[in-house]
């Protein structure tokens, strides 16, 4: 007997929804999004920037900026966006970049305290 693999797709954008989410200038406060896997451009064309050089902290501003896709109903996603976030909600993309960008998914490996059992739990848009 002959075993088939089917190939699954690759998935390259993960949905999130931040803990406060960014007021718009109409009050509208913009939560779910998603964001794309990094490239290697996307990690090293931010080092050229003067804001990087001038402060090494601005590089994950510029990152985030690159590679978030949606943001509510934002038009574009770009640096004065990001500067904008709360401090809990750039943590939050942070970690949420980390994870996908080193484990290509955003799921945790979880052992329940009382049956000592192991188990992966989704945290994709888990901002709550």
């Amino acid at each position: 007997m002959e075993l088939t693999v089917t190939p699954t797709a690759h998935q390259t954008e993960f949905s999130f929804t931040l803990p406060l989410g960014l007021a718009g200038p109409d009050g509208t406060v913009h939560r779910d999004g998603a964001m794309r896997l990094a490239t290697a451009f996307d990690e090293v064309e931010p080092l050229k920037d003067p804001r990087v050089r001038a402060n090494p902290g601005y590089l994950v501003i510029i990152l985030l900026a690159r590679v978030i896709t949606r943001l509510g109903t934002v038009d574009h996603i770009n640096t004065r966006a990001i500067e904008n976030l709360y401090a809990a909600d750039l943590a939050y993309l942070q970690d949420f970049y980390l994870r996908v960008n080193q484990n290509g998914h955003t799921r945790l490996q979880v052992a329940c305290p009382h049956c000592d059992g192991e188990f992966d739990v989704e945290v994709a848009g888990s901002g709550e």
